[in-house]
């Protein structure tokens, strides 16, 4: 039996947290596999792109491996239909996201059958593509491998 981890929470820490404040959770990070990132854009695409390079170019899943290339497009879209509050859409609707965002690779289960899941989380901002017309906003989206 491995040990549960809380992958959700992690990547919900890791990506709306600064350097500093992180500081106090690192041993937290100890039984998981991570990335982190930046994106903003009007391009629902580019912050698809950004999440899966940055979680390809850090080793947290392997691009020759379909499901977990799967795995990972589904986590990035359930994470985005919490950022747009279910309609994962921006560009369409004149609106812009500057995000924060995190992978996270574990096992949040007890017993080791069960596999690794990836969780993808976001923070930041969204509104329309007018400075300081925007509010916070965050999304987490977790799958299995």
């Amino acid at each position: 039996m491995s040990q549960k981890v809380a992958i959700g929470k992690l990547a919900i820490l890791l990506a709306s947290l600064s350097e500093d404040e992180l500081n106090s959770f690192q041993s937290s990070f100890d039984e998981v596999n991570y990335c982190q990132g930046k994106v903003g854009s009007m391009n629902m695409q580019k912050v698809i792109s950004a999440v899966e390079t940055a979680a390809k170019r850090n080793g947290l899943i392997q691009e020759h491996l379909y499901r977990e290339t799967h795995a990972l497009y589904h986590a990035i879209l359930e994470g985005i239909e919490g950022v747009t509050r279910g309609k994962p859409v921006i560009g369409e609707m004149s609106r812009t996201v500057g995000l924060r965002f995190s992978v996270v690779r574990g096992c949040p289960y007890h017993d080791s059958k069960e596999g690794e899941w990836l969780a993808v989380a976001f923070y930041g901002t969204i509104g329309a593509p007018v400075k300081g017309a925007e509010h916070e906003t965050v999304g987490l989206g977790i799958n299995h491998i």
